[in-house]
C-alpha cells in the first residue's frame, strides 16, 4: 500500500494514478481535502483541519497535526479532574508514528494495565421473564403480559457482572481501533495483536454503538479508579466521527480527528474551569434568534448565563486564515450574537498562528468585537496559564455587560 504523508493545512504535490485520484475524490469530503490538478498525473493536495490516517483505494493517507501528537491528545482528553492521568512516559513514541498508531498503542497499554487486576465488575439491573423467582416480581408486568399465568415470572433483579459501562466503552473503542488504518509496521502489527487479546478478554461484554455526540460519562471512585486512563482514551476514540464506508468501488477506513472540534472543546472546558462555572452556566448553547420571527437561529460556542440573562458571548476558531485580517464572516457572526443578546461586545478566540489579537469597534453602535489568540505550544500547564489570561478578558466583557445593563436600568 502506497503511503502519502501530509501535514495539516500544508499543500503537498503528489503523483496519482487515475484510480488513486478517484479514491481520494470520493473520500475528500470526510478528509477535508482539496485536490487540484496540475496537469498529467501531478496533483496538489491541500489538507484542512482534519488529522489522522485513512486507507482508501490502495493508498494510506496520513495527515499530521501542526502541534505535537502529545499536545493534541492532552488537549483532546482534557478534563480538570483528569489532568494528571497521563505521564510523560505515555508519549514515548517515535516521531514518525501517525496519530492512530500512537492512540492505539496508548490504548492497548492502558487497557492491559487496567485489566491486570481483572475485569471490572458491578451490579446491573436486569428485567426478565424467568421460570423461577429472582429478585422482585414485577406484578404490573406479570398481569399485563401473562394474564394471570404463574409462569414465566416477570422479575427485576441485580446481577453482578462484567457487562458494565466502563467495559462496554473499552470494547467499543477497541473495535473501532481494530478497524482503523494503522500503518503496516512491526510495531503496529504488534499493537493489532494486543488489541485482539483485549477483544478476547471482553468477549462477555456487550458491544454497544455510541454516537460521537452521546458517549456516556463514567464517574470514578476508589473501586474503578484504575480504569480511568483507558476509559478516558476510549471516550476520546468514540467521540471522533467514524470513517468506515464503501465509497463506490473503494472501501475506506481510518481514524480522524477534527482540530476545530478539539480546539473548541478544550477552550470551553478550560475556560469553564478558570471561571469556576458549571456546564449549565458556561458552554455552547442556542441563544434564540436574530430575527423577531425566529427564522435565524443562533448557537455560539461560548455563552455565559447568569440565571436567564446572558452576560458573555464568544466563539472559538481554529480554522486557517490566509490573509492579514480576521475574516469578515467571523466578525459579522459575532456582531449578530452581540446584537441579538444586547451585549456591548463579544470575543473571538483563535489558535495562535491563525490570528493575532485585535479589537474592532462597530460604527454607529459602539459594539466592540475583540480577538484573542491562544498559543497551544509548550506543556499543557503553559497552555492553561494562557487560558487564564483569556478568562480575564471574558470577565472584563462580563463586567462591561453588567455596567451597560445597570446604566439602562
Amino acid at each position: 500500500m502506497r503511503e502519502i504523508n501530509l501535514t495539516e493545512y500544508q499543500p503537498c504535490e503528489v503523483r496519482l494514478s487515475e484510480d488513486e485520484r478517484s479514491a481520494l475524490a470520493q473520500a475528500k469530503k470526510d478528509l477535508g481535502l482539496a485536490i487540484e490538478h496540475n496537469g498529467g498525473d501531478s496533483y496538489t493536495l491541500r489538507p484542512s483541519s482534519i488529522v489522522g490516517a485513512v486507507e482508501v483505494g490502495g493508498l494510506s493517507v496520513l495527515i499530521r497535526p501542526k502541534i505535537e501528537i502529545k499536545q493534541l491528545i492532552s488537549l483532546a482528553c482534557y478534563r480538570p479532574d483528569w489532568r494528571d492521568s497521563f505521564q510523560s512516559s505515555d508519549f514515548d513514541f517515535p516521531e514518525e508514528w501517525a496519530l492512530p498508531d500512537v492512540i492505539a498503542a496508548m490504548f492497548a497499554a492502558a487497557a492491559e494495565k487496567a485489566f491486570a487486576r481483572g475485569l471490572l465488575h458491578g451490579y446491573v439491573e436486569r428485567e426478565e421473564a424467568l421460570q423461577t423467582v429472582r429478585g422482585r416480581i414485577r406484578f404490573d408486568e406479570q398481569i399485563r403480559r401473562r394474564f394471570g399465568m404463574p409462569l414465566p415470572v416477570e422479575v427485576r433483579y441485580d446481577e453482578f457482572t462484567d457487562d458494565v459501562l466502563p467495559n462496554r466503552l473499552v470494547k467499543a473503542a477497541n473495535r473501532r481501533l481494530r478497524r482503523a488504518g494503522l500503518r503496516d509496521t512491526a510495531r503496529s502489527r504488534e499493537t493489532r495483536r494486543r488489541l485482539g487479546r483485549i477483544d478476547a478478554l471482553l468477549d462477555g461484554v456487550s458491544l454497544c454503538d455510541y454516537p460521537p455526540n452521546a458517549v456516556p460519562e463514567v464517574k470514578f471512585d476508589r473501586l474503578n479508579r484504575h480504569y480511568e486512563r483507558v476509559v478516558k482514551l476510549a471516550r476520546l476514540i468514540l467521540r471522533q466521527d467514524r470513517f468506515e464506508a464503501k465509497r463506490g468501488k473503494f472501501r475506506a477506513s481510518g481514524f480522524l480527528m477534527d482540530m476545530n472540534k478539539v480546539f473548541q472543546d478544550f477552550v470551553t472546558v478550560a475556560l469553564r474551569e478558570k471561571l469556576r462555572l458549571s456546564p449549565g452556566e458556561f458552554g455552547e448553547r442556542s441563544v434564540g434568534s436574530l430575527a423577531d420571527g425566529g427564522e435565524i437561529t443562533l448557537k455560539p460556542d461560548l455563552v455565559w448565563r447568569e440565571g436567564r440573562r446572558c452576560v458573555f458571548v464568544g466563539d472559538a476558531k481554529y480554522k486557517r486564515i490566509d490573509h492579514a485580517q480576521v475574516p469578515n464572516a467571523d466578525l459579522y457572526q459575532m456582531l449578530a450574537y452581540v446584537t441579538a443578546l444586547n451585549l456591548p461586545g463579544g470575543l473571538l478566540i483563535y489558535a495562535k498562528g491563525e490570528r493575532d489579537e485585535a479589537s474592532y469597534t462597530v460604527r454607529h453602535t459602539g459594539k466592540r468585537l475583540k480577538v484573542a489568540a491562544l498559543d497551544l505550544s509548550g506543556d499543557l500547564e503553559d497552555v492553561l496559564e494562557r487560558v487564564g489570561e483569556i478568562a480575564e478578558k471574558v470577565c472584563a466583557l462580563r463586567r462591561e455587560a453588567e455596567a451597560a445593563r445597570l446604566a439602562v436600568a
